[in-house]
């Protein structure tokens, strides 16, 4: 069975990037949800800074949206050029 590596690529960078929104909204709300969390995230994307507002967490959905879709794209192509 093969993988579509665009359609693998493209579920991961949905999957990640509304999981950041989620989760950075979510400590909008309620400050200390997620914050050990974000400020991992925080520590592999620059230019996002937890706690910081929407526009930081818009570009921390971006990030994680471009970064969990070129991994997604590496691991399925590795999956289908791999022997069985």
């Amino acid at each position: 069975m093969k993988l579509s590596v665009k359609k693998f690529a493209l579920s991961w960078s949905i999957l990640w990037g509304m999981a950041i929104l989620i989760i950075g909204t979510a400590n909008m709300i309620w400050p200390d949800y997620g914050s050990a969390f974000l400020t991992v995230v925080a520590s592999v994307y620059p230019g996002y800074e937890a706690s910081q507002g929407l526009g930081s967490i818009i570009v921390g959905s971006l990030y994680a949206s471009v970064d969990a879709g070129i991994g997604g794209a590496i691991f399925a192509y590795l999956y289908n050029i791999l022997p069985e």
